[in-house]
């Protein structure tokens, strides 16, 4: 259908970081950083209009260095905070810093700019100490102006004042384990007070208490093979999902981790980038090494697992087991986009409106799609 084709957004250079904005937005927008080691990296602002099926872009300069890991503030709009690559003559280090859009964005909001502007900078997120630094996380509600920043070992958590462009590091812990470990990824629960996040290393994900910076709870061996990525289900407060390069999505009670809730096993290489939909957690989506982008009805571990036939329907318990499972709703695969031609490192939903998202892959081609019309009647209705 006409309205449900794909847009896709061509970026100059390559890139692998892609975060939809967060904070005061009714505007369905895209942040996407570039790599590249021979000419300035960029930070592309993306606008999507629903309505005409159109994109409109800011591009900024980010100076610095390749972007390895790209996070929007959910304080203020016009915030966000890079991880990357600083090359010098005798080494090659992974900072972190904070980055302000510049002050005259909000008048150029209206057109296509591809007149380079450069961020600026707030303040650098210095862990030197600590080794090189993956990424940088928001708090998930933006009441507090607390960042955690993932390094090798380390989980570092800084108090943001913007006001003096700074930022202080205020505690931290150390991931104990056997060998040289090393953090690959993390995400910040936002439930019980968001007083926890949980890290990924190897094959195991660890889940840690912000106030005493202390493990409270540790799936070994939760992937074959180095996990990718994690995210929380917004709806339920103990369910996380998880990726890796075993090519398997697999989801958890963190109450109980001894095995899987379920192991969906749809892609054909490394799996990079699994999100829960905001709103309508049964909605799954993940990419993959493989080129492909993959939706999924996840509706058995969902916060409605039947929406209103579970709740209204009377007879429901008359129904025989074919009957039930021909209307109830089944878990399974919605949807497989394959617009990509080179590995899709990084998915996201759209903050603005739930039934969009964006998908990028090596080759910096972004593409944004929308939630089959069918499938979204199906949950409305």
């Amino acid at each position: 259908m006409e309205d449900e084709a794909s847009v896709i957004y061509g970026l100059e250079f390559q890139a692998r970081t892609l975060t939809a904005q967060t904070a005061e937005s009714d505007q369905v927008r895209f942040l996407v950083g570039t790599q590249s080691l021979k000419a300035e990296n960029q930070v592309h602002h993306i606008d999507f209009d629903d309505e005409n099926n159109q994109i409109s872009k800011n591009v900024f300069l980010h100076r610095v260095g390749e972007i390895w890991h790209l996070s929007a503030s959910t304080i203020d709009k016009n915030l966000l905070a890079t991880c990357y690559n600083k090359t010098s003559e005798s080494k090659a280090e992974m900072c972190a810093a904070v980055w302000r859009l510049p002050s005259d964005f909000d008048t150029l909001q209206s057109e296509d700019h591809t007149s380079h502007q450069s961020l600026e900078l707030v303040c650098d997120l210095t862990a030197s100490d600590f080794g090189d630094l993956k990424s940088v996380l928001w708090h998930p509600t933006g009441d507090s102006s607390n960042l955690v920043g993932i390094a090798d070992s380390h989980i570092l958590v800084w108090e943001l004042e913007t006001s003096s462009a700074s930022a202080k590091l205020v505690s931290s812990a150390e991931l104990e384990a056997k060998g040289q470990p090393r953090l690959t990824c993390g995400q910040w629960n936002p439930h019980h007070n968001c007083t926890q996040i949980a890290t990924a290393n190897d094959t195991f994900i660890r889940g840690w208490d912000l106030r005493t910076m202390e493990q409270v709870y540790t799936i070994e061996n939760a992937h074959g093979q180095l996990v990718r990525d994690l995210d929380f289900n917004p709806n339920k407060q103990y369910y996380m999902v998880s990726c890796g390069d075993d090519c398997k999505v697999k989801f958890w009670d963190i109450r109980n981790v001894t095995e899987p809730l379920k192991i969906l096993a749809h892609h054909s290489h490394w799996v990079w980038s699994v999100k829960y939909n905001h709103f309508h957690d049964q909605l799954v989506l993940t990419s993959s090494s493989d080129s492909r982008v993959i939706l999924s009805n996840i509706v058995s571990l969902s916060s409605e697992p039947y929406g209103h036939l579970a709740d209204n329907d009377s007879d429901r318990e008359d129904m025989d087991a074919k009957d039930k499972e021909s209307v109830l709703p089944q878990d399974g695969v919605i949807a497989t986009y394959e617009e990509h031609e080179d590995s899709v490192y990084a998915v996201d939903w759209s903050s603005a409106d739930p039934w969009v998202f964006a998908s990028l892959s090596y080759d910096g081609r972004l593409v944004i799609n929308r939630v089959p019309r069918a499938e979204k009647y199906k949950i409305l209705l």
